[in-house]
Protein backbone atom coordinates (compact mmCIF):
# COMPACT_ATOMS: atom_id res chain seq x y z
CA UNK A 1 0.00 0.00 0.00
CA UNK A 2 1.28 3.36 -1.00
CA UNK A 3 1.78 5.93 1.28
CA UNK A 4 -0.50 9.29 2.14
CA UNK A 5 0.81 11.97 -0.57
CA UNK A 6 1.14 15.22 1.17
CA UNK A 7 -1.33 16.60 -1.52
CA UNK A 8 -4.12 14.66 -0.38
CA UNK A 9 -3.17 15.31 3.04
CA UNK A 10 -3.33 18.94 2.59
CA UNK A 11 -6.98 18.24 0.98
CA UNK A 12 -8.25 16.27 3.62
CA UNK A 13 -11.76 16.98 4.45
CA UNK A 14 -14.74 16.26 7.01
CA UNK A 15 -16.18 14.30 4.85
CA UNK A 16 -13.54 12.43 3.47
CA UNK A 17 -13.38 10.28 7.12
CA UNK A 18 -10.14 8.72 7.92
CA UNK A 19 -7.30 7.52 5.72
CA UNK A 20 -4.62 5.16 5.83
CA UNK A 21 -1.02 6.42 6.13
CA UNK A 22 0.35 3.22 3.82
CA UNK A 23 3.47 2.71 5.46
CA UNK A 24 2.45 1.73 8.94
CA UNK A 25 0.14 -0.92 9.86
CA UNK A 26 -2.64 0.66 12.13
CA UNK A 27 -1.17 4.49 11.07
CA UNK A 28 -4.35 6.42 10.13
CA UNK A 29 -5.23 10.51 9.55
CA UNK A 30 -8.02 11.81 10.98
CA UNK A 31 -9.22 15.02 9.39
CA UNK A 32 -10.77 18.00 11.44
CA UNK A 33 -13.57 20.62 10.86
CA UNK A 34 -10.80 22.37 8.70
CA UNK A 35 -9.68 21.29 5.40
CA UNK A 36 -6.10 20.39 5.44
CA UNK A 37 -5.88 19.63 9.23
CA UNK A 38 -6.12 16.64 11.64
CA UNK A 39 -4.53 14.33 13.48
CA UNK A 40 -2.37 11.14 13.24
CA UNK A 41 -4.07 7.93 15.65
CA UNK A 42 -2.24 4.44 15.57
CA UNK A 43 -4.17 1.74 16.50
CA UNK A 44 -3.13 -1.21 17.87
CA UNK A 45 -3.52 -4.07 20.15
CA UNK A 46 -1.68 -4.05 23.93
CA UNK A 47 0.36 -7.12 24.08
CA UNK A 48 -0.54 -6.26 28.04
CA UNK A 49 -3.85 -6.59 28.14
CA UNK A 50 -4.94 -7.75 24.73
CA UNK A 51 -7.43 -4.56 23.99
CA UNK A 52 -7.34 -2.85 21.30
CA UNK A 53 -5.83 0.84 21.92
CA UNK A 54 -5.56 4.35 20.25
CA UNK A 55 -2.40 6.19 20.74
CA UNK A 56 -2.14 9.89 19.53
CA UNK A 57 0.51 10.53 17.09
CA UNK A 58 0.29 14.02 16.88
CA UNK A 59 -1.56 16.80 14.75
CA UNK A 60 -1.05 17.38 11.01
CA UNK A 61 0.32 19.13 9.34
CA UNK A 62 2.82 19.65 12.45
CA UNK A 63 3.81 16.33 12.39
CA UNK A 64 3.99 15.58 8.85
CA UNK A 65 3.62 12.38 6.88
CA UNK A 66 7.15 10.90 7.39
CA UNK A 67 7.72 11.83 11.10
CA UNK A 68 4.13 10.48 12.00
CA UNK A 69 5.55 6.97 10.32
CA UNK A 70 8.90 7.29 12.54
CA UNK A 71 6.89 7.50 15.62
CA UNK A 72 4.09 4.29 14.90
CA UNK A 73 7.00 2.39 13.78
CA UNK A 74 9.09 2.91 17.05
CA UNK A 75 5.37 1.70 18.81
CA UNK A 76 5.37 -1.07 16.85
CA UNK A 77 8.61 -1.77 18.18
CA UNK A 78 7.75 -1.62 21.57
CA UNK A 79 4.61 -3.94 21.56
CA UNK A 80 6.96 -5.99 19.95
CA UNK A 81 9.47 -6.31 22.68
CA UNK A 82 6.23 -6.74 24.92
CA UNK A 83 5.22 -3.23 26.07
CA UNK A 84 2.32 -1.53 25.84
CA UNK A 85 3.46 2.20 24.46
CA UNK A 86 0.59 3.93 25.91
CA UNK A 87 1.66 2.45 29.40
CA UNK A 88 5.42 3.50 28.71
CA UNK A 89 4.14 6.76 27.66
CA UNK A 90 2.54 7.22 30.94
CA UNK A 91 6.13 5.74 32.97
CA UNK A 92 8.21 8.41 31.27
CA UNK A 93 5.90 11.09 31.90
CA UNK A 94 5.54 10.29 35.84
CA UNK A 95 9.34 9.89 36.12
CA UNK A 96 9.78 13.13 34.36
CA UNK A 97 7.33 14.94 37.32
CA UNK A 98 10.16 13.62 39.47
CA UNK A 99 12.77 16.45 40.41
CA UNK A 100 15.81 14.50 41.68
CA UNK A 101 17.39 16.04 44.66
CA UNK A 102 20.91 17.26 44.54
CA UNK A 103 23.82 15.03 45.49
CA UNK A 104 23.95 17.07 49.22
CA UNK A 105 20.65 16.78 49.33
CA UNK A 106 20.39 13.38 49.11
CA UNK A 107 23.27 12.54 51.19
CA UNK A 108 21.72 14.07 54.30
CA UNK A 109 18.15 12.41 53.62
CA UNK A 110 20.15 9.29 53.39
CA UNK A 111 22.23 10.20 56.73
CA UNK A 112 18.87 10.60 58.40
CA UNK A 113 17.68 7.45 57.48
CA UNK A 114 20.94 5.39 58.49
CA UNK A 115 21.55 7.53 61.97
CA UNK A 116 18.79 5.68 63.86
CA UNK A 117 20.40 2.24 63.03
CA UNK A 118 24.30 3.17 64.14
CA UNK A 119 25.11 2.93 67.72
CA UNK A 120 28.10 4.76 67.78
CA UNK A 121 27.46 8.83 67.31
CA UNK A 122 30.63 9.32 66.27
CA UNK A 123 30.50 7.08 63.12
CA UNK A 124 27.63 8.49 62.20
CA UNK A 125 28.68 12.03 62.36
CA UNK A 126 32.21 11.32 60.70
CA UNK A 127 29.88 9.84 57.82
CA UNK A 128 28.28 13.20 56.70
CA UNK A 129 31.48 15.28 57.84
CA UNK A 130 33.84 13.27 55.11
CA UNK A 131 31.47 13.76 52.22
CA UNK A 132 31.13 17.55 53.53
CA UNK A 133 34.94 18.05 53.07
CA UNK A 134 35.79 15.82 50.39
CA UNK A 135 32.88 15.82 47.79
CA UNK A 136 30.05 18.18 48.30
CA UNK A 137 32.52 20.89 47.22
CA UNK A 138 32.80 19.20 43.71
CA UNK A 139 29.42 17.53 42.94
CA UNK A 140 27.14 18.63 45.97
CA UNK A 141 24.75 21.17 43.76
CA UNK A 142 25.00 18.70 40.90
CA UNK A 143 21.59 16.82 40.44
CA UNK A 144 22.12 13.33 41.18
CA UNK A 145 20.88 11.97 37.74
CA UNK A 146 23.39 14.25 36.32
CA UNK A 147 26.27 13.20 38.05
CA UNK A 148 28.59 10.80 35.46
CA UNK A 149 32.24 8.45 36.53
CA UNK A 150 33.97 11.33 35.73
CA UNK A 151 32.60 13.29 38.15
CA UNK A 152 33.23 10.85 41.17
CA UNK A 153 36.18 10.52 39.90
CA UNK A 154 37.36 13.92 40.49
CA UNK A 155 36.15 13.70 43.77
CA UNK A 156 38.22 10.77 44.61
CA UNK A 157 41.13 11.79 42.97
CA UNK A 158 42.50 14.15 44.75
CA UNK A 159 43.45 11.46 48.22
CA UNK A 160 42.69 8.28 46.37
CA UNK A 161 46.75 7.38 46.58
CA UNK A 162 48.18 9.54 49.31
CA UNK A 163 44.97 8.68 51.68
CA UNK A 164 44.10 5.59 50.28
CA UNK A 165 41.84 4.51 53.26
CA UNK A 166 39.94 7.87 53.41
CA UNK A 167 39.26 7.77 49.91
CA UNK A 168 37.83 4.09 49.75
CA UNK A 169 35.51 5.04 53.08
CA UNK A 170 34.21 8.30 50.61
CA UNK A 171 33.59 6.00 47.81
CA UNK A 172 31.77 3.30 49.94
CA UNK A 173 29.70 6.45 51.26
CA UNK A 174 29.18 7.72 47.84
CA UNK A 175 27.89 4.47 46.43
CA UNK A 176 25.71 4.65 49.21
CA UNK A 177 24.43 7.90 47.82
CA UNK A 178 23.84 6.93 44.50
CA UNK A 179 22.28 3.66 45.29
CA UNK A 180 19.44 5.50 47.37
CA UNK A 181 19.09 7.94 44.12
CA UNK A 182 18.78 4.59 42.14
CA UNK A 183 16.52 3.41 44.22
CA UNK A 184 14.35 5.85 44.35
CA UNK A 185 14.31 6.56 40.29
CA UNK A 186 16.26 9.69 40.61
CA UNK A 187 18.65 8.40 38.55
CA UNK A 188 19.17 5.15 36.09
CA UNK A 189 22.46 4.13 37.48
CA UNK A 190 25.48 4.27 40.03
CA UNK A 191 28.24 5.62 38.41
CA UNK A 192 30.75 4.41 40.98
CA UNK A 193 30.41 0.93 40.16
CA UNK A 194 32.45 2.09 37.42
CA UNK A 195 34.96 4.84 38.51
CA UNK A 196 37.84 2.03 39.16
CA UNK A 197 38.02 3.00 35.45
CA UNK A 198 39.32 6.24 35.69
CA UNK A 199 41.58 5.84 38.95
CA UNK A 200 44.58 4.13 39.01
CA UNK A 201 45.33 1.10 41.29
CA UNK A 202 46.14 1.75 44.56
CA UNK A 203 48.71 0.40 46.73
CA UNK A 204 47.52 -2.80 48.42
CA UNK A 205 46.50 -2.89 51.80
CA UNK A 206 49.51 -4.61 53.43
CA UNK A 207 51.65 -1.21 52.07
CA UNK A 208 48.24 1.10 53.04
CA UNK A 209 48.19 0.10 56.74
CA UNK A 210 50.37 1.59 59.74
CA UNK A 211 49.79 -0.45 62.61
CA UNK A 212 50.07 1.77 66.41
CA UNK A 213 53.61 2.74 67.66
CA UNK A 214 53.92 0.07 70.26
CA UNK A 215 56.83 0.58 72.75
CA UNK A 216 58.93 -2.98 72.89
CA UNK A 217 57.62 -4.79 75.42
CA UNK A 218 61.39 -5.36 76.93
CA UNK A 219 61.37 -1.45 77.07
CA UNK A 220 58.02 -1.41 79.42
CA UNK A 221 59.66 -2.31 82.68
CA UNK A 222 61.83 0.50 82.73
CA UNK A 223 59.09 3.16 81.47
CA UNK A 224 56.99 1.76 84.31
CA UNK A 225 59.51 2.06 86.96
CA UNK A 226 60.40 5.96 85.74
CA UNK A 227 56.56 7.41 85.02
CA UNK A 228 54.31 5.32 86.52
CA UNK A 229 54.46 2.41 89.73
CA UNK A 230 53.30 3.65 93.37
CA UNK A 231 53.62 7.15 92.18
CA UNK A 232 53.76 9.43 95.70
CA UNK A 233 51.02 11.97 94.20
CA UNK A 234 48.21 10.24 93.13
CA UNK A 235 48.06 11.18 89.14
CA UNK A 236 44.92 9.83 86.97
CA UNK A 237 46.64 9.58 83.76
CA UNK A 238 49.40 7.72 85.25
CA UNK A 239 47.00 4.97 87.00
CA UNK A 240 44.58 4.65 83.61
CA UNK A 241 47.82 4.19 82.02
CA UNK A 242 49.45 1.48 84.42
CA UNK A 243 46.00 -0.14 84.61
CA UNK A 244 45.79 -0.31 80.36
CA UNK A 245 49.10 -1.81 80.82
CA UNK A 246 48.64 -4.42 83.26
CA UNK A 247 45.10 -5.60 81.65
CA UNK A 248 46.26 -5.25 78.10
CA UNK A 249 42.59 -3.67 77.11
CA UNK A 250 41.73 -0.90 74.96
CA UNK A 251 41.59 2.57 76.16
CA UNK A 252 38.04 3.05 75.28
CA UNK A 253 37.13 -0.12 77.49
CA UNK A 254 39.16 1.56 80.72
CA UNK A 255 37.89 4.68 80.29
CA UNK A 256 34.60 3.96 80.42
CA UNK A 257 34.74 1.90 83.36
CA UNK A 258 32.47 1.87 86.23
CA UNK A 259 32.11 0.76 89.49
CA UNK A 260 29.17 -1.79 89.05
CA UNK A 261 31.85 -3.72 86.42
CA UNK A 262 34.35 -4.54 89.44
CA UNK A 263 34.25 -7.88 91.48
CA UNK A 264 37.08 -6.70 94.01
CA UNK A 265 35.95 -10.08 96.30
CA UNK A 266 36.55 -12.37 92.83
CA UNK A 267 38.98 -9.81 91.27
CA UNK A 268 37.30 -9.69 88.00
CA UNK A 269 36.39 -6.76 86.00
CA UNK A 270 33.41 -7.54 83.87
CA UNK A 271 33.23 -5.18 80.74
CA UNK A 272 29.72 -5.41 79.23
CA UNK A 273 28.64 -6.05 75.80
CA UNK A 274 28.28 -2.37 75.14
CA UNK A 275 31.15 -1.16 75.08
CA UNK A 276 33.18 -4.25 73.77
CA UNK A 277 34.44 -3.99 70.01
CA UNK A 278 33.10 -7.21 69.26
CA UNK A 279 29.65 -6.20 70.81
CA UNK A 280 30.38 -9.50 73.15
CA UNK A 281 30.85 -9.38 77.33
CA UNK A 282 34.47 -9.90 78.21
CA UNK A 283 36.07 -10.67 81.76
CA UNK A 284 39.70 -9.05 82.70
CA UNK A 285 41.14 -11.34 86.05
CA UNK A 286 42.88 -8.65 88.25
CA UNK A 287 46.19 -8.91 89.72
CA UNK A 288 46.72 -7.43 93.42
CA UNK A 289 48.33 -4.52 91.60
CA UNK A 290 45.40 -3.89 89.29
CA UNK A 291 43.26 -4.17 92.22
CA UNK A 292 45.78 -1.48 94.09
CA UNK A 293 45.36 0.84 91.54
CA UNK A 294 41.64 0.55 91.39
CA UNK A 295 41.33 1.19 95.27
CA UNK A 296 43.34 4.64 94.78
CA UNK A 297 40.93 5.85 92.77
CA UNK A 298 37.49 5.35 95.38
CA UNK A 299 36.14 8.27 96.24
CA UNK A 300 36.20 10.52 93.13
CA UNK A 301 33.13 9.41 91.32
CA UNK A 302 29.76 7.47 91.74
CA UNK A 303 29.95 6.01 88.34
CA UNK A 304 33.20 5.85 86.94
CA UNK A 305 36.53 4.73 87.90
CA UNK A 306 38.23 7.56 85.75
CA UNK A 307 35.73 10.24 85.48
CA UNK A 308 36.74 13.62 83.73
CA UNK A 309 37.16 16.32 85.87
CA UNK A 310 35.59 18.96 83.94
CA UNK A 311 32.18 17.43 82.82
CA UNK A 312 29.89 14.44 83.57
CA UNK A 313 30.89 11.07 81.36
CA UNK A 314 34.15 9.73 80.02
CA UNK A 315 37.71 11.21 79.53
CA UNK A 316 38.73 11.87 76.05
CA UNK A 317 40.60 9.76 73.97
CA UNK A 318 43.61 12.09 74.37
CA UNK A 319 44.38 11.95 77.97
CA UNK A 320 46.58 9.27 77.43
CA UNK A 321 48.19 10.34 73.73
CA UNK A 322 48.97 13.33 75.92
CA UNK A 323 50.73 11.66 78.54
CA UNK A 324 52.75 9.74 76.29
CA UNK A 325 53.73 12.29 74.28
CA UNK A 326 54.65 14.52 77.17
CA UNK A 327 57.26 12.06 78.70
CA UNK A 328 58.43 11.04 74.68
CA UNK A 329 57.55 7.13 75.19
CA UNK A 330 59.74 4.94 73.27
CA UNK A 331 58.37 2.93 70.05
CA UNK A 332 59.20 0.78 67.80
CA UNK A 333 58.36 3.02 64.77
CA UNK A 334 61.40 5.83 64.03
CA UNK A 335 60.40 9.65 64.90
CA UNK A 336 56.63 8.45 66.70
CA UNK A 337 55.61 8.12 70.27
CA UNK A 338 54.16 4.59 71.70
CA UNK A 339 50.42 4.75 71.60
CA UNK A 340 47.97 3.80 74.23
CA UNK A 341 46.63 1.48 71.76
CA UNK A 342 50.33 -0.24 70.78
CA UNK A 343 50.30 -1.76 74.32
CA UNK A 344 48.36 -4.09 73.36
CA UNK A 345 50.80 -5.43 70.85
CA UNK A 346 53.32 -5.13 73.04
CA UNK A 347 51.38 -7.29 75.25
CA UNK A 348 51.15 -9.82 72.54
CA UNK A 349 54.72 -9.74 71.85
CA UNK A 350 55.45 -10.89 75.14
CA UNK A 351 53.09 -13.65 75.75
CA UNK A 352 54.53 -15.20 71.97
CA UNK A 353 58.09 -14.81 73.63
CA UNK A 354 56.69 -16.01 76.54
CA UNK A 355 55.09 -19.14 74.97
CA UNK A 356 51.72 -19.00 75.91
CA UNK A 357 49.71 -20.76 73.83
CA UNK A 358 47.97 -18.10 71.00
CA UNK A 359 44.35 -18.67 71.87
CA UNK A 360 44.99 -17.89 75.79
CA UNK A 361 46.84 -15.00 74.71
CA UNK A 362 43.73 -14.05 71.81
CA UNK A 363 41.08 -14.39 74.74
CA UNK A 364 42.82 -12.04 76.95
CA UNK A 365 43.01 -9.29 74.21
CA UNK A 366 39.33 -10.16 73.79
CA UNK A 367 40.08 -10.99 69.39
CA UNK A 368 37.03 -11.93 67.72
CA UNK A 369 37.80 -15.70 66.02
CA UNK A 370 38.02 -15.17 62.51
CA UNK A 371 37.41 -18.93 61.41
CA UNK A 372 33.09 -19.12 61.74
CA UNK A 373 33.58 -22.32 62.55
CA UNK A 374 35.84 -22.81 65.21
CA UNK A 375 34.32 -19.32 67.08
CA UNK A 376 30.85 -21.66 67.45
CA UNK A 377 32.60 -24.14 69.66
CA UNK A 378 33.94 -21.51 72.08
CA UNK A 379 31.96 -21.91 75.15
CA UNK A 380 34.99 -20.28 77.67
CA UNK A 381 36.80 -17.40 77.74
CA UNK A 382 39.14 -19.33 79.74
CA UNK A 383 39.49 -17.29 83.07
CA UNK A 384 41.14 -19.47 85.12
CA UNK A 385 43.90 -19.77 82.71
CA UNK A 386 44.48 -16.35 81.91
CA UNK A 387 44.96 -15.41 85.32
CA UNK A 388 47.93 -16.48 85.51
CA UNK A 389 49.63 -15.40 82.10
CA UNK A 390 48.55 -12.22 83.75
CA UNK A 391 50.16 -12.58 87.39
CA UNK A 392 53.31 -13.40 85.60
CA UNK A 393 52.93 -10.23 82.66
CA UNK A 394 51.93 -8.13 85.93
CA UNK A 395 55.20 -9.32 87.66
CA UNK A 396 57.38 -8.35 84.70
CA UNK A 397 55.68 -4.93 84.15
CA UNK A 398 56.43 -4.08 87.82
CA UNK A 399 59.88 -5.92 88.01
CA UNK A 400 61.98 -2.93 88.15
CA UNK A 401 59.68 -0.92 90.47
CA UNK A 402 60.43 -3.44 93.07
CA UNK A 403 64.36 -3.13 92.11
CA UNK A 404 64.12 0.25 92.43
CA UNK A 405 62.18 0.08 95.57
CA UNK A 406 65.06 -2.53 96.90
CA UNK A 407 67.80 -0.59 96.20
CA UNK A 408 66.48 2.20 97.48
CA UNK A 409 66.27 0.61 100.95
CA UNK A 410 69.58 -0.95 100.50
CA UNK A 411 71.09 2.42 100.56
CA UNK A 412 68.85 3.70 103.43
CA UNK A 413 70.10 0.75 105.68
CA UNK A 414 73.80 1.30 104.45
CA UNK A 415 73.29 5.37 105.46
CA UNK A 416 71.41 4.09 108.94
CA UNK A 417 74.82 1.91 109.52
CA UNK A 418 77.23 4.44 108.85
CA UNK A 419 75.59 7.35 110.68
CA UNK A 420 74.94 4.42 113.84
CA UNK A 421 77.19 5.43 117.08
CA UNK A 422 80.29 3.84 117.47
CA UNK A 423 80.74 3.31 113.45
CA UNK A 424 84.35 3.99 112.23
CA UNK A 425 84.27 6.49 109.70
Amino acid sequence: MAVISELKARNLKLADGPIAHGGVTGLTLHPSTVKGQGKWVFRYVSPVTGKRRNAGVGSYPEVGIAEAGKRALTMREQIAAGGDPLELKAQEAAKAKIKPPTFEEAARLLHEELCPGWKNPKHAQQWINTLEQYAFAEIGTMMLDAIQPAHIAAVLRPIWIEKAETASRIKQRLHAVMAWGWAHGYCTSNPVDVVHHLLPQQPGKAVRVQHQPAMPWRDIPAFVSEHLGRRARPDQSRAMLELLILTACRSGELRGMTWDEIDFDKAIWTIPAARMKAKMPHRVPLTDRALEILRGQEGYHQTFVFPAPYAEGVLSDMVLTSFLRRVNAPSDTPGRCATAHGFRSSFRDWCSEQGYPRDLAERALAHTVANKVEAAYHRTDLLDLRRPMMEKWTAFVMSQVRESKAEKRGSLADLLIQNAPGTKR
